[in-house]
């Protein structure tokens, strides 16, 4: 389909960004990699009046360590993060996840900060910075402001990000020497996860000190199994791993549609976090 009429500006810096979406009205959409909004504009599921495009600011992009913090842009494509030394050491989560993100041509063209932005439920990167305990930076006519991953994902597709602000970058604490494991159950490839599970495990001991469990596709917005967390501390045999495992859906509300029942989703939340934790454990 042929999108719908709307004006086109790519400013060339930071603060020419800033200033053009503190004038522009509320029906403006920021354009990043584009895997996320241009399919919404060609089936005419989005209608803004301004398009800003912000795929030529530098500021936006790269990767750098800041005191124990990975900071990484917003424009930072999905490519980039999957082969950067710095994410695959520190945040091996984020890396790990994103290699499932779709396809090549995909993870060269998509941004996490697109991705983050658009707040899908089911997609991989919103429940991964989540248990990854991340920190989005947002810009604004007023200056920065930081914002919990568990304060950004407000509802489906909704942010806390405000209609003249712009995603600068995301901080992830070092989780140096955590065990971590991605698990997603998709019917065909590339597609969106029926659910997915993001764990990291830090062990202790021979025990699991703390765990990290963040869902995909469990709800309207991407969650934190914490009963599952919580009953996973002390456990060191794959029977406390499995018992902790059952209790992953608890809380959720996940959706129907003609991938998956909400019972069907739970199953699923449970099975591939027992997965999840016990290979990032070591215990599988």
């Amino acid at each position: 389909m042929i999108p719908p009429a709307f004006e086109y500006t790519r400013p060339t810096s930071l603060d020419e960004a800033v200033r053009t979406l503190a004038d522009a009205g509320e029906d403006t959409k920021v354009l990043a990699g584009g895997q996320s909004l241009l399919p919404l504009l060609r089936l005419r599921l989005a209608f803004p009046e301004l398009v800003v495009d912000v795929g030529r600011i530098p500021e936006l992009r790269g990767i750098r360590e800041d005191e124990g913090t990975l900071v990484i842009g917003a424009m930072t494509t999905h490519h980039e993060v999957v082969r950067d030394p710095r994410v695959r050491r520190h945040a091996g989560l984020l890396a790990a996840a994103t290699a499932t993100v779709a396809d090549p041509a995909v993870r060269h063209r998509g941004t996490l900060g697109g991705s983050l932005a658009h707040a899908d439920p089911a997609g991989d990167l919103p429940a991964v910075i989540l248990a990854l305990d991340a920190t989005l930076v947002a810009v604004g006519p007023g200056g920065r402001r930081s914002i919990p991953a568990r304060e950004f994902f407000v509802d489906y597709l909704q942010t806390a990000l405000r209609p003249d602000e712009l995603l600068l970058q995301v901080e992830i604490p070092a989780r140096d020497g955590w065990g971590f494991h991605y698990e997603k159950f998709q019917r065909v490839a590339q597609a969106w996860a029926v659910v997915g599970v993001a764990a990291l495990v830090r062990r202790d001991n021979g025990r699991i000190a703390e765990a990290r469990i963040g869902l995909t596709n469990m709800g309207s917005t991407p969650l934190r199994a914490e009963a599952a967390e919580e009953a996973l501390e002390g456990a060191t045999a794959v029977g406390a791993v499995r018992r902790a495992a059952e209790t992953a859906a608890d809380g959720t509300r996940p959706s129907s549609d003609p991938s998956a029942s909400p019972e069907y989703r739970a199953h699923l939340a449970r099975v591939l976090t027992r997965r999840a934790v016990l290979a990032a454990a070591g215990m599988g």
